[in-house]
């Protein structure tokens, strides 16, 4: 295949791109290419990068908003409650789950992304969700890479059998440890979950993916917990802090040493705008706290960063369709970074990053040797694939197209 006249993202001109049995073989400039006989795709100008990532999402969760009710707080907690009310009341077999799972990743195969970082609940003692997902998991290795965290929704430390069910899920095959420090009982079993959690990680040589302080209190530090401990440990580029809200309600001042360890550590971090916009501040008056984690300032301090969805219709969060850009251009808004420069470089946000914090970086990307994963989007610039919400036209997966949208046309009788 001969993807020729691409622009590429971060790059000027125009480039041929040259892929040969599912590698991208040459990436020369559209002037220098040789015709070929092979499969041609002229791409007229539009833009190819490597496709999206998903750090965090809860496949097990998906289309299951308003049952058995909606979530009228629109609060993390009673989002939680529902889903051990449904657990009690729906039994829901390994098919059930694996269909509405496999319906969410059509979505995101649809809008670009290909690689995944998906969170299984593991407080159920049957372990159903997990064992749902590791099986999508090997059945859409074709289309989809998928990583599986073990996450004890319901809290490590709120009943006996939490530990134990978490190690049985790592020797099942997930292949990153989750926890929830704030929603333990105490904070002394919120920093024992934390230090629980990178135990087994080492134990079982596995990445960690913590939801941390995901909650409208400045004196929810678990954060630090973390990042200290990670860093004594050195093993900061194995972990991840997903929300961190609190730290929207941070006073300046203790940011400024809490930023000196995160530095430190190279840890990575994963802000869900949309979900956040929509759990946090739901018991404020005025002002709002819109729970929003310190994106612009990671970024100026080189600590890694990148965007996620978080749901797709379920008790936390009622809408979704698995489209990342519609994340980054609420993102942009929230964080105060619609200037020019956090414009055009903010596909980085839903691509490298999430590489770097997957930990699949090498092998990612638009370059000659690669794999030819990527996407090509209607646009020709990075400024207006974010002005315009620019779709993805095409995605390719090892030099095969797997997913093909026809750009929308409009009449006008004026």
């Amino acid at each position: 295949m001969l993807l020729k006249n691409a622009k590429l993202y971060g790059h000027e001109g125009r480039w041929d791109i040259a892929i040969n049995q599912g590698i991208i073989q040459s990436i020369t400039s559209a002037d220098q290419t040789a015709t070929i006989e092979d499969e041609t795709l002229d791409l007229q100008g539009k833009m190819v990068l490597p496709p999206y990532v998903e750090p965090h999402i809860h496949l097990d969760y998906v289309l299951t908003a308003g049952t058995p009710r909606w979530n009228t707080s629109g609060s993390v907690f009673e989002g939680i409650e529902i889903w051990a009310e449904r657990k009690q009341l729906i039994q829901e077999t390994k098919e059930d789950i694996k269909k509405r799972a496999k319906q969410a990743i059509r979505m995101q195969l649809k809008h670009g992304v290909q690689h995944v970082r998906t969170h299984a609940d593991v407080s159920d003692p049957s372990l159903t969700g997990l064992k749902a997902l590791l099986d999508v998991k090997e059945e859409v290795k074709d289309y989809m890479d998928i990583q599986i965290v073990a996450l004890p929704q319901e809290g490590l430390y709120t009943k006996p059998e939490g530990e134990s069910l978490l190690i049985q899920a790592l020797e099942m095959g997930a292949d990153v440890v989750g926890g929830i420090p704030h929603y333990e009982l105490t904070r002394d079993d919120g920093v024992r979950s934390v230090h629980k959690i990178l135990d087994l990680a080492q134990a079982y040589e596995k990445r960690v993916d913590i939801h941390c302080d995901e909650i409208d209190d400045d004196q929810s530090r678990y954060l630090e917990v973390l990042a200290g401990e990670a860093w004594k440990r050195k093993m900061g580029s194995r972990v991840t802090a997903s929300h961190t809200a609190a730290m929207a309600t941070y006073s300046n001042a203790y940011t400024y040493k809490l930023f000196q360890t995160l530095k430190k550590t190279g840890m990575h971090f994963i802000a869900l705008p949309k979900a956040n916009l929509h759990l946090q501040g739901r018991f404020d008056s005025f002002p709002v706290q819109r729970g929003v984690t310190r994106v612009k300032d990671m970024r100026e301090a080189n600590i890694n960063v990148c965007f996620g969805l978080d749901s797709i219709q379920d008790p936390w969060y009622p809408l979704g369709d698995g489209n990342l850009m519609r994340v980054v251009e609420m993102g942009l808004h929230a964080c105060h970074m619609t200037d020019y420069e956090h414009i055009v470089t903010a596909l980085d946000l839903i691509t490298i990053n999430g590489a770097k914090t997957l930990g699949i970086e090498d092998g990612y990307g638009v370059e000659k040797g690669n794999r030819a994963n990527l996407i090509v989007l209607d646009t020709e610039s990075e400024y207006e694939a974010i002005r315009t919400q620019a779709p993805v036209l095409y995605s390719i997966r090892n030099g095969d197209i797997i997913v093909t949208t026809q750009p929308s046309e409009t009449t006008m009788a004026i």
